[in-house]
């Protein structure tokens, strides 16, 4: 961790911007007065955010760029473009994701691959992308967010959502490692169940968390640049060991 307070990152690019926690997240920055680059798939809502936002906040740049992350060559070029339109990107915020996932061998083949495909396959396009620009640059702020589901295998329609999740956390500690030297920070947020359209893939939420709490939550974590966090910290800092150390047995009527 850097022995000084984080510098301020004043352009942002944000996937799955459109709704959400994304959305959410670009309000808070834009309130801060960051410049955003904000993407995702469905472009129509991402122009009325930014409509909304510059008037709000006449002083800030807003660019938007459709965009599916599960197309690595889409990735690149338009973290290029966002660059070039906000002079730079000082933190890329890997956001986007699916809950599409369901038990295997039954029905749910196909939302499995999209779900492993959007989730993991997207943050590494993602990561490459953003680490290219940054190693550029000679500093930058990736911040993953990954899901307290990542600490234990799940079951059900959790089960390849979780596994992406811990593949995704697994990658952010491991760029973190291999940044260990350079001015390019890495970190991994684990949020618990948000009240989003997201969450009604989830069979068994247990504190479900607001999105304006959640997004306060994850945009103080991501602003701090630790390697790993856990939001909102109650209870979900408190909780973390204990669904690592739980027998399964036990945990599976908790959380499925």
């Amino acid at each position: 961790m850097p022995a000084t307070p984080p510098v301020r990152r004043q352009r942002i690019l944000i996937t799955g911007a459109s709704a959400g926690l994304g959305a959410e997240m670009a309000r808070a920055w834009a309130q801060d007065g960051r410049d955003l680059a904000l993407c995702a798939r469905r472009l129509g809502e991402l122009e009325r955010l930014r409509d909304e936002l510059v008037v709000a906040y006449p002083d800030i740049r807003v660019s938007v760029h459709a965009l599916d992350v599960d197309d690595h060559a889409a990735v690149d070029a338009t973290f290029e473009e966002a660059a070039s339109a906000l002079g730079g990107l000082d933190r890329v915020v890997a956001n986007a994701g699916v809950a599409q996932s369901g038990s295997l061998g039954l029905d749910d083949a196909e939302g499995n691959r999209a779900t492993a495909r959007t989730n993991f396959l997207g943050v590494l396009h993602q990561a490459e992308a953003a680490l290219r620009i940054f190693r550029r640059a000679e500093s930058g702020h990736l911040a993953v967010i990954s899901s307290m589901s990542a600490l234990r295998g799940m079951a059900g329609p959790m089960s390849v959502y979780a596994a992406t999740k811990a593949g995704v956390s697994a990658l952010a500690e491991g760029l973190h490692s291999d940044l260990w030297d350079s001015p390019i920070t890495v970190t991994a947020v684990h949020p618990g169940y948000v009240s989003t359209s997201l969450a009604t893939a989830f069979p068994q939420p247990i504190f479900m968390t607001s999105l304006p709490r959640a997004t306060r939550a994850v945009v103080a974590a991501i602003e701090r640049e630790a390697p790993r966090a856990y939001v909102p910290a109650w209870p979900w800092v408190a909780l973390a060991l204990p669904m690592r150390l739980l027998p399964l047995g036990v945990y599976r009527r908790i959380a499925g």
